[in-house]
């Protein structure tokens, strides 16, 4: 009977589904009847029934021709509506329909909000749909068998919601999930073997353990509909009332217990309950107590300060096992509640590559939130190109090359590879470290994000560092994969000239942009007055004039015009090779006589010219 209905349900979503992507596949090459974009007619639907006491959506407009430069929605290349990250934004009133419409839709992040009513089940018709996030709302009903189609779903939490039901069978068979929680709900019936790589529904009730239909419904059913005799009838009910006995004992152990530890310590109990939720779900993660970084950091010494920022302070320290790590202690821990924290900080583990800073662990207190990374021991960019205390080797010609290439790639993948991919809006010098072989190591990923407000109607609290910031950003707060091209852009002039992003130039009192001197080099040609002296005149100067234009490249005033993280990639993979195979022959002098004339003006003297002497302005960002 079961499998029958399945199969009618299964036929009936199927023709909805193709129904639905007909209506989409029209809309995609025509405008409605109206002259409206069909995105933003779903999007626009979506509004309708949601409550926007803060003032989130205002930008929100039925006449727009896009909807990408919109609060809150990111776009494809292409135009198309990838995501919707709507976290912590107060928003009420239900879920429309019509967000099935938005076929495109890769990112949804709906968490922290006050949303009710069922979950549409039209969700399932979102092919492309790769993360979900729903938890801390207030859903009922039941869990829409149509999410088990979605094959492309990596990262489904439907936690923190008032659901009921079984846990569908297709939801449970889906073999793409990496993280699949639905803890804290009121769900009931059999628990299915579920497929996803880790997973949590502690939290509901009426569930049972149990996969077995006959069990779970002979523990159910009233004695007289069991159709056994009174004698088994009350052995059943001897052996319920023992169990409700020791059920009910456990619990007033429990509920003692936690009154002690609360005694003990304030708010301990709703960190012991956190903890207990997500211990296991973020496996790949060692989750630290406060006493241990304490001891680690010889209880945060002013003498282990690695360095400080608008994120925080970063301690070095030791671990009883005598690991050396970074210990990041973040400020204003209150941006974020406990379990967006924890979500933001799993999706930041999962990046996993050479040129980006693994993230070991984290400890979370109501008043505390720290990072626990490897300690690099050959530090920042920004402290071997500026640090005068800082013990060298300096860095030379081909290594400042091979660190723009690793940058790249770390850069690469958390815009093309990671998923959910991951802005990291702050690429500067100081935030990229270094390994003991040299290597870059791209820090600070994702914390613009985790630590965001969001508490502006208009845009995103803008973070990053003046000078580094590209202008679209700076100005309406929307950032994407090309914001990170314009930092990348400032960083490798950081790499060639040794200085800041922002000092004042040419000996000069007046301030200004190193951009605005690099552009005026560039137009004069006189691109070796940009070296940093340190190199003492030992660069390749073809490398130069590329590698300059590169960066002019990357920071273009209108972000279209700039070009993707990859194809910076390959332009610095085929200059790194060419540095290698001019290393293994020694450094080359741009005084050299095999140099092009026109460059042989004395090196130190036009240095004299062009002394820099003003800091940065920090908006945050880690020094």
């Amino acid at each position: 009977m079961e499998n029958g209905v399945m199969l009618l349900y299964l036929l009936l979503f199927i023709f909805l589904f193709f129904w639905e992507n007909t209506k989409v596949l029209a809309s995609d090459s025509l405008l409605s009847p109206k002259g409206v974009n069909y995105e933003v007619a779903a999007l626009m639907a979506v509004k309708t029934k949601m409550r926007d006491e803060l003032h989130v959506m205002d930008g929100w407009d039925i006449n727009s021709v896009d909807p990408c430069t919109w609060n809150m929605v990111g776009c494809s290349a292409e135009g198309f509506v990838v995501s919707l990250e709507m976290t912590s934004m107060g928003l009420s009133g239900t879920l429309s329909a019509s967000i099935g419409n938005l076929s495109h839709l890769r990112t949804m992040l709906l968490h922290n909000n006050k949303l009710s009513g069922p979950i549409p089940g039209e969700i399932g018709m979102l092919s492309e749909l790769q993360t979900l996030d729903l938890s801390i709302n207030q859903f009922i009903g039941e869990i829409p068998s149509s999410l088990g189609f979605l094959t492309r779903l990596t990262y489904l939490r439907l936690n923190g919601n008032n659901l009921s039901g079984r846990i569908p069978t297709l939801v449970a068979n889906l073999t793409s999930l990496s993280f699949l929680d639905l803890s804290f709900n009121n769900l009931s019936g059999p628990t299915p073997k579920i497929l996803a790589k880790g997973y949590s529904f502690t939290g509901n009730s009426f569930l049972c353990t149990s996969s077995s239909e006959q069990t779970c419904m002979d523990v159910s059913k009233p004695e007289n509909e069991t159709g056994q005799s009174p004698k088994a009838s009350g052995h059943r009910r001897w052996v319920i009332s023992f169990a409700m006995g020791i059920s009910c004992t456990f619990v007033v152990s429990v509920l003692l217990l936690v009154c002690w530890v609360h005694w003990y310590r304030s708010r301990l109990l709703f960190r012991s309950y956190v903890q207990q939720d997500y211990e296991f779900d973020i496996g790949h993660l060692k989750r630290f107590s406060f006493r241990e970084l304490q001891v680690a950091t010889g209880n945060f010494s002013p003498k282990k300060i690695l360095g400080q920022g608008g994120y925080g302070v970063v301690y070095k320290g030791c671990l009883p096992n005598g690991t050396v790590v970074a210990v990041k202690r973040l400020k204003d821990p209150n941006f974020t509640g406990e379990m967006q924290f924890q979500t933001e900080v799993e999706m930041i583990g999962l990046a996993l590559h050479r040129n980006l800073l693994r993230l070991y662990g984290f400890c979370m207190t109501p008043e505390e939130r720290l990072l626990v990374y490897p300690y690099m021991p050959n530090g920042s960019v920004a402290d071997r190109l500026r640090d005068p205390h800082q013990e060298k080797p300096s860095l030379d010609w081909n290594r400042r090359m091979r660190i723009s290439l690793g940058t790249a790639r770390g850069l690469v993948y958390l815009h093309e590879q990671c998923n959910p991919k991951i802005i990291h809006r702050d690429v500067k010098a100081a935030n990229i470290l270094l390994d003991e072989s040299f290597e870059a190591v791209v820090g600070d990923f994702g914390l613009a994000k985790l630590l965001d407000r969001r508490d502006s109607h208009v845009t995103t609290a803008v973070r990053g560092t003046v000078g580094h910031i590209a202008p679209e950003y700076l100005s309406t707060g929307q950032s994407s994969e090309k914001t990170d091209v314009f930092g990348f852009g400032i960083l490798i002039l950081e790499l060639i000239t040794g200085q800041k992003a922002l000092d004042a130039g040419n000996g000069q009192v007046q301030k200004g942009m190193i951009l605005d001197w690099v552009r005026t080099l560039h137009e004069e040609r006189r691109l070796e007055v940009l070296v940093d002296r340190d190199l003492r005149g030992c660069f390749d100067l073809l490398e130069l004039e590329k590698a300059v234009e590169l960066a002019l490249r990357c920071t273009q005033s209108h972000p279209n015009l700039r070009p993707k993280m990859s194809e910076v990639m390959k332009v610095l993979e085929v200059l790194v090779g060419q540095s290698g195979a001019e290393e293994s022959q020694g450094g080359t002098n741009i005084n050299s006589e095999a140099r092009d004339p026109s460059f042989s003006r004395n090196y130190s003297d036009l240095h004299d010219q062009s002394s820099f002497i003003m800091e940065a302005i920090e908006l945050s960002g880690p020094r």
